[in-house]
C-alpha cells in the first residue's frame, strides 16, 4: 500500500484567511492543498480561480491540488500550470471522449495530471486512461458543496481502480474525496484510496494537527 496523504480542501476553509488557512495547514501536518475550482456550470456552486491559486501559492511548499469542476477546462489548464498548481485533476463528465486529450494536454505543460469520476460514473468511462494519469480521483460525494454524507456504493469503484493500478505497476495515486471524516477514513484506505481530501473533518476540528494525524493513521 501506498504512503497515505492528507489533502485538506480549502473549500472548507475561511475565505477571508486563506493565507492563513493554507499556512496552517502546512504547519499541521497536511500533505497537500485541495483547491477545488467550480465555476457554477458544471456543478451548482461558485468557488474561486486561477488568481486565489497563484496567491496561496506564494505562501505555502506544498503541494497544490487543483480539482478543475468546470466546464471545458483545457481552456484553462495552462493558466493554472502557470499559478502553480502541482497536480490538475479533471472530470470525465466535463471532457467526455476529449479526456485523454485534456490530460497530455496537463502533462505537456509539466504537471501532474488526474481524472475525476463523479459517484454516478462506472469505471468503465475512464479504464483506459488510468495509467496516463498522476493520480485517479473517486468522488465520494456529487460535487459541488462542502459538508455531504460520503456514499459507501463509491468503494466498488475504489476497489476496481486499486486493482488496476497494481497489476500495472505503476506509480499512481488514488485520490477520493467527499464526505470523508475519522470514523469512515479506515473503510476507504482498505478499499485502496492513498490520498484523503478532506475539508470540514479538518477545518472544523479543534485540533486540526491532531485530526490529520489521525486520518493519516
Amino acid at each position: 500500500m501506498k504512503e497515505v496523504k492528507i489533502a485538506p480542501s480549502i473549500l472548507s476553509a475561511d475565505f477571508a484567511k486563506m493565507g492563513e488557512e493554507v499556512q496552517s495547514l502546512q504547519a499541521c501536518g497536511a500533505d497537500m492543498v485541495h483547491c477545488d475550482v467550480m465555476d457554477g456550470v458544471f456543478v451548482n456552486n461558485i468557488t474561486f480561480g486561477i488568481k486565489m491559486v497563484e496567491d496561496i501559492r506564494k505562501l505555502t511548499t506544498l503541494p497544490l491540488d487543483c480539482h478543475l469542476m468546470i466546464v471545458h477546462p483545457e481552456k484553462y489548464v495552462e493558466r493554472f500550470a502557470k499559478a502553480g498548481a502541482d497536480i490538475i485533476t479533471v472530470h470525465y463528465e466535463a471532457c467526455q471522449d476529449n479526456l485523454e486529450n485534456v490530460l497530455r494536454l496537463i502533462k505537456s505543460t509539466g504537471v501532474k495530471c488526474g481524472a475525476v469520476i463523479n459517484p454516478d460514473t462506472p469505471v468503465e468511462k475512464i479504464k483506459d486512461v488510468i495509467l496516463l494519469c498522476d493520480m485517479v480521483l473517486v468522488m465520494s460525494v456529487f460535487p459541488g458543496f462542502g459538508g455531504q454524507a460520503f456514499i459507501p456504493s463509491v468503494l466498488d469503484k475504489v476497489r476496481e481502480i486499486r486493482a488496476i493500478i497494481d497489476e500495472s505497476g505503476k506509480e499512481i495515486d488514488l485520490q477520493i474525496d467527499g464526505g470523508i471524516t475519522a470514523e469512515n477514513v479506515s473503510t476507504v484506505k482498505e478499499a485502496g484510496a492513498n490520498v484523503i481530501v478532506a475539508g470540514s473533518a479538518v477545518f472544523k476540528a479543534s485540533d486540526r494537527a491532531e485530526m490529520i494525524a489521525k486520518l493519516k493513521a
